[in-house]
């Protein structure tokens, strides 16, 4: 994966920025947000907080959504 990346140095020669191709950068973003997503569920789970599957909000949002379109 990161293979291509290039430096940008100080007058020192200390590295300060790296440049890299934007499908290793877009590919690092997606990887950075999955593990985001498994850290939120990590979290959520240990506190003992309720939760409802996705297939649950759905179901109540569309039950809301089918008595708001009967009393119009």
């Amino acid at each position: 994966m990161i293979a291509d990346r290039q430096y940008i140095t100080d007058l020192k020669g200390e590295r300060i920025s790296v440049i890299l191709p934007i499908r290793d950068y877009e590919s690092m973003l997606e990887e950075l947000e999955a593990l985001e997503d498994v850290r939120l569920y990590d979290e959520i789970k240990a506190s003992g907080q309720e939760y409802l599957s996705a297939q649950e909000v759905f179901n109540t949002i569309e039950a809301k959504r089918e008595m708001l379109c009967r009393t119009e």
